[in-house]
């Protein structure tokens, strides 16, 4: 029998993930940009972004879409206990596309608020996904299928750790990227941001991944009970080789792999949280089948999938490829 739950769990896993990686790098960007001091920089900068990054964003609604469409009572839950980072991620996600294409269209003296409003926006962004991941990490109060915690429970230290980490970790996307995509001085300042924020990241990971075990002691179980330990440190050993390898191509100036290298980790980190979360869709209380639609309606959302996503996912490889190469100062694609 097939279980059409797990397929769609896994497809919803899928979207999450490219969102993470393929619009983590461009919000990389833009949170690094008050670190760039030249205009022509911030131009190419952005211009490395420009023809793909409305494009990235499909995943979001993809994952947002599908998780109303085939988990509602998961979206339900999820959303009232989550209203007010959701909202803020939203309104960073909208700024940081006004200032991006009015930054090309306003005087040099506005430039620099909309340049402004462009890092405040990605910064915001960045912060309230991570904050909303942590506010899952730690559980959700559910009462007779619905939620029953407080308006601000989403706001704790564990919260705001992991929001933080995950707005350096975009930073190591979006500098990592610049270093592929760029030369002269701004790509010598990414790989000078990327090194540094590297180590920021595998540490933010670190106290992350050990502060998550004591939340939940389904996690605690999960990753050190018998004879799961000696099968699941196989994720931090990877880790640590992913980090070796990372720090060890910046070291050594090479363009592309720092890039592989760190999705790679954030690849690998997802990883992590799904094998904490399983089977649940919301922890502690709601798994996967509980979740889901009936079988009928994941059966007909399934075929409209599996016509789209290879659609989407050709043209977005078609765009990369189309955009592929440095790009150089004073090109532009507008």
């Amino acid at each position: 029998m097939i279980d059409y739950a797990m397929i769609w769990a896994g497809l919803i896993a899928f979207a999450v993930l490219a969102y993470i990686i393929l619009d983590g790098f461009d919000l990389g960007i833009g949170i690094l940009f008050p670190l760039i001091i030249d205009k022509t920089d911030k131009e190419t900068a952005m211009n490395t972004i420009a023809p793909i990054w409305d494009g990235n964003e499909t995943w979001l609604v993809l994952g947002g879409g599908g998780l109303f469409a085939v988990f509602p009572l998961a979206y339900a839950v999820i959303l009232p206990a989550l209203y007010m980072p959701m909202i803020l991620m939203l309104l960073g996600l909208i700024f940081r596309g006004v200032a991006f294409e009015f930054h090309w269209r306003a005087s040099s003296q506005k430039q620099k608020l909309w340049d402004l409003g462009f890092a405040l926006g990605s910064f915001v962004a960045a912060l309230c996904q991570g904050i909303a991941l942590g506010a899952l990490v730690q559980g959700i109060a559910i009462t007779d299928r619905a939620y029953s915690g407080g308006w601000w429970d989403w706001l704790t230290p564990f919260s705001i750790t992991t929001g933080l980490a995950l707005v350096v970790g975009y930073s190591l996307l979006g500098a990592t990227w610049l270093n592929l995509k760029t030369t002269g001085n701004l790509q010598k300042l990414a790989l000078k941001i990327a090194k540094a924020a590297g180590i920021i990241t595998f540490v933010a990971v670190g106290i992350v991944s050990l502060w998550m075990l004591f939340i939940e002691n389904q996690y605690l179980e999960r990753w050190l009970s018998k004879p799961n330990i000696y099968f699941l440190m196989i994720v931090p050993t990877l880790v640590l080789v992913i980090g070796l390898n990372l720090f060890l191509s910046l070291k050594r100036q090479k363009e592309l792999s720092p890039f592989l290298w760190s999705i790679s980790l954030f690849v690998l980190s997802y990883i992590g949280i799904l094998i904490s979360f399983y089977p649940y869709m919301v922890p502690p209380s709601i798994n996967i089948w509980q979740a889901a639609a009936p079988d009928k309606s994941l059966k007909f959302l399934l075929v409209g999938s599996v016509v789209l996503l290879p659609i989407i996912i050709a043209y977005t490889s078609y765009s990369y490829w189309v955009f592929r190469g440095k790009v150089k100062p004073n090109e532009d694609y507008h």
